[in-house]
C-alpha cells in the first residue's frame, strides 16, 4: 500500500534573506526523518526523482523530499551564486534550516548525484543533526572525467527542447525500452519547469563555466564518522561508478554496493532493489 504524498511551501531564513521550499512529504511527522536530495539537470524536482520511493516508503518513514533551491517551486534567487559549488554552499545551509524549521532531532540523508554532494556538505557542517548517509552515484569525487551525458546536461540551455531533454534522460538509463514510458511522462512534467524564466537563471547560474566547482577531499571526508551506503549503477553514463569507488575509499564507516544492468537512475531502473538496501542500511540490518 502506497502513502498519500503531501505538498506545501515552507519558508526559511539564509543569510539574512528569506526562500522558500516546495515540500513533498509522506509519512508520520516525528523527531527523525529521511530526507531525499534529488540531482540536478533541467526541470528536475524532488518528486521527478522520488516520487515512488516516498510513496512506498511513506509507511515506515517520515519522507521528505524538497525542491532544492533553484529548482522546482522552490525559490530561485535573483543574485545567486555563481557555480555549482557556491550555490550547492547555499543550498546546503537552506537544508539545515529546513531540518531546523520542522524540528527534526535527527535525519537520515539520502542523495542522488548533486544531491549526495549537498549531502555530504550538511554532514560536514552538522554531523550532529545527521544519522546515516546514502550517496547515490554522487558527485563531488575529484578527478572523474567530464562524460558526454554531464556535459549535455550542463550545455542543456543551449537548444533547450523536449527532444534534447529525452536524449539526456535516455543517457540516465541503463536500457531504455522498458523505461520509455517513464521517460516520456518525466520529460512532459519537467518541460513544464525548463520552460521558465527562473528555472534558466538557476540553471545557467549553477552550470557558469567561470564559476567554482566542490570537490571533497580525502582528509575532509575522513572526518566524517558516520555510517555511509554508497549506491552506483555500474553502467552509469554521467557520473562514473569510480566516483563512489572514491566516496567509498576515503570515508572511514562506508560501504559499497554496485547494481549491474544499472545507470544513473538507480531509484527509477531498480526501485525494488534500491528500496530494499535503503530500509536494510537505516534499519541497521546492512
Amino acid at each position: 500500500m502506497t502513502a498519500v504524498i503531501t505538498s506545501s511551501d515552507v519558508a526559511v531564513r539564509v543569510r539574512g534573506d528569506e526562500l522558500s521550499f516546495r515540500l513533498h512529504e509522506t509519512g508520520e511527522r516525528g523527531p527523525e526523518a529521511v530526507l531525499f536530495l534529488h540531482g540536478s539537470g533541467p526541470g528536475a524536482t524532488g518528486l521527478s526523482n522520488w516520487e515512488r520511493i516516498i510513496a512506498d516508503l511513506g509507511h515506515r518513514f517520515w519522507c521528505l523530499a524538497p525542491d532544492q533551491i533553484g529548482f522546482g517551486d522552490s525559490s530561485h534567487p535573483l543574485d545567486a551564486p555563481r557555480g555549482m559549488g557556491p550555490f550547492n554552499e547555499l543550498r546546503a545551509e537552506a537544508l539545515l534550516a529546513l531540518v531546523d524549521v520542522l524540528g527534526l532531532e535527527k535525519v537520515h540523508l539520502v542523495g542522488n548525484s548533486m544531491g549526495g554532494q549537498l549531502a555530504v556538505l550538511m554532514t560536514l557542517a552538522r554531523p550532529e543533526l545527521v544519522g546515516k548517509v546514502l550517496l547515490m552515484g554522487s558527485g563531488g569525487a575529484p578527478d572523474m572525467p567530464v562524460s558526454p551525458g554531464l556535459k549535455h546536461l550542463r550545455e542543456f540551455y543551449a537548444s533547450p527542447s523536449a527532444e534534447s531533454l529525452k536524449g539526456l534522460l535516455s543517457e540516465f538509463v541503463y536500457d531504455l525500452e522498458p523505461l520509455l514510458g517513464t521517460v516520456d511522462r518525466v520529460v512532459a512534467e519537467r518541460m513544464a519547469y525548463v520552460n521558465r524564466d527562473d528555472v534558466r537563471r538557476s540553471h545557467e547560474a549553477s552550470f557558469d563555466p567561470d564559476g567554482a566547482r566542490r570537490f571533497f577531499s580525502r582528509e575532509e571526508l575522513a572526518t566524517i564518522t558516520h555510517d555511509v551506503l554508497c549506491v552506483h549503477g555500474r553502467d552509469d553514463r554521467i557520473i562514473p561508478v569510480d566516483a563512489s569507488r572514491y566516496f567509498a575509499g576515503s570515508l572511514p564507516k562506508a560501504n559499497l554496493y554496485v547494481i549491474g544492468q544499472c545507470g544513473h537512475w538507480t531509484q527509477i531502473e531498480h526501485p525494488e532493489t534500491f528500496e530494499k538496501l535503503l530500509l536494510g542500511f537505516v534499519d541497521g540490518q546492512i
